[in-house]
């Protein structure tokens, strides 16, 4: 057979194969320009992963309306700065801690604390300072529940964990279905379809258990309770293990150093419209943005939208002009409101007349009709210097309060005896999670993603991480039509023979 036939035959396939949009890039010529919308965590990572794909030739401009890290933010209290965002760190989060490690950040020193549950009369579980205490308390009121937990959510994350060799194999995925399959098979997929309390009492865990440990947990992760998708609360379980860090000045620091790192051109606007334009066999998408300055419109090869699209968030970007428009993202994004109190906690509302006993750092609650709050924490400043200590409560430290709706004056001085300032943050901080939810696609148009679909599956740092990275992957293998490099079955099996 003609050699040249061959080399005309594969070219058609991986035309087929792409579909007939023209996306790929018959010449091999790298995109001139990209642009991603958002600038938290997500919108941060994709650039830089952008650029490790891409190389130093194409231009990254990150589009962003407010403030650099997104939900990663703080707070200043008494000439402190506290995180009233996203605040915590787990220990297998790889891309995360490499993203520390690039940026030369340090870790956030840890200061132990005791949490304890509350059902609005009494405390119903209390952590000690001795760690056979504990679990022998756990073991007296719930069996081996906990034992049957930690189980279950260590082989989660085994599984969870093969991503990082996929990824570092260049592996993409084409949706969030199809990424949670490579992982996890059909489990993990069904995961998101079925209530977390539903799996765990299949799995043997007690209701009583689910009740005083698992809602107080899905209360202060996602202020939600144990209706939510299994796979969600498998993440939010593994947030509350131990081995947890946090940036020393601030986790909002990663985002700012991913757009330092990835020489990503940071422009403050608001996109408007993002709209198709023919450009010879491909695609190019014009974005309409508006700034203080003044309205502009840019063309880029491929576009990256790293925000929430739900019409109840208020992105503000229509998408004009497309044959068949982008799908409409349903759902909407819950409620959270965030209260930093500088002040004196009422240690008696807890049943402590005298606060020199009070021994937790952090409380959390079951649903009860009486609470109006989900948690309360005494938190420590994103800049830990050396002879810190955790201010006891008969002096005024500084607390978050976690609760659904904003705190008055009357549940203020329920939970503190007195305060100097109250700053409030309601954010739209996490999906509001339903267990019959189908999951939002990656893939929009040609050239144009999004992100945050991932956050359907599980709301988390490391989650929106690894949607960068597959995201970056993703646009690169279907520009350069390695259509070999996506959506591939046995993936394990695939890797261990390429070694």
């Amino acid at each position: 057979m003609n050699p040249g036939f061959l080399i005309y035959l594969q070219i058609l396939t991986s035309v087929y194969v792409l579909g007939d949009s023209g996306f790929a890039q018959l010449d091999g010529a790298p995109p001139s320009k990209i642009a991603v919308v958002g600038a938290g965590i997500g919108g941060t990572a994709t650039a830089h992963f952008l650029r490790q794909h891409f190389g130093p030739e194409v231009r990254i401009d990150v589009f962003e309306k407010g403030t650099v890290g997104g939900r990663l933010a703080t707070v200043t209290v008494n000439h402190h700065d506290y995180e009233s965002g996203g605040s915590i760190i787990h220990s297998l989060n790889l891309h995360m801690q490499d993203f520390v490690k690039q940026l030369g950040l340090k870790y956030r020193k840890n200061v132990a604390g005791k949490t304890a549950v509350f059902n609005g009369q009494e405390f119903i579980l209390e952590e000690t300072d001795w760690y056979l205490l504990d679990l022998f308390r756990l073991w007296w009121r719930y069996g081996i529940s906990f034992i049957r937990l930690q189980m279950w959510v260590e082989e989660i994350m085994e599984k969870f964990m093969r991503i990082y060799k996929y990824q570092a194999h260049g592996y993409a995925f084409s949706s969030v279905e199809e990424l949670l399959s490579s992982l996890g098979g059909s489990g993990f997929h069904n995961m998101t379809q079925r209530p977390l309390s539903e799996s765990l009492l299949e799995l043997g865990v007690s209701q009583r258990f689910i009740d005083e440990v698992i809602a107080p947990i899905m209360r202060v992760n996602y202020a939600q309770n144990v209706s939510i998708p299994a796979f969600v609360g498998a993440v939010s379980l593994a947030g509350a293990q131990a081995n947890l860090w946090a940036v020393e000045g601030g986790n909002k620091l990663v985002c700012s150093g991913l757009l330092k790192l990835a020489k990503a051109n940071l422009i403050q606007a608001q996109v408007n419209a993002i709209s198709p334009q023919a450009a010879g066999e491909s695609s190019q998408y014009r974005l309409s943005y508006s700034s203080q300055m003044e309205n502009q419109t840019e063309l880029y090869d491929i576009v990256v939208v790293a925000t929430p699209l739900q019409p109840s968030v208020g992105s503000g970007i229509s998408f004009e002009g497309f044959d068949s428009p982008p799908p409409t993202i349903a759902g909407a994004y819950h409620h959270t409101v965030a209260t930093i109190v500088h002040g004196y906690l009422n240690c008696s509302y807890f049943g402590y007349p005298d606060p020199k006993l009070f021994p937790f750092a952090s409380i959390l609650t079951t649903e009860a009709p009486e609470l109006f709050f989900n948690s309360v924490a005494n938190v420590c400043p994103v800049n830990i210097t050396t002879g810190f200590r955790r201010k006891p409560p008969q002096e005024a430290a500084v607390y978050k309060v976690f609760s659904q709706e904003p705190l008055g004056k009357k549940e203020l001085k329920t939970l503190f005896k007195s305060y100097y300032s109250v700053q409030v943050t309601d954010w739209q901080a996490y999906p509001h999670y339903w267990s019959t939810q189908e999951l939002p696609p990656v893939i929009l148009h040609d050239g144009l993603y999004y992100l945050n679909g991932i956050e359907w599956a599980g709301s988390a740092m490391e989650m929106s991480s690894v949607a960068a990275k597959n995201i970056a992957l993703l646009a690169y293998h279907r520009w350069s039509r390695q259509v070999e490099m996506i959506d591939q079955k046995d993936l394990m099996h695939k890797i261990k023979t390429e070694l």
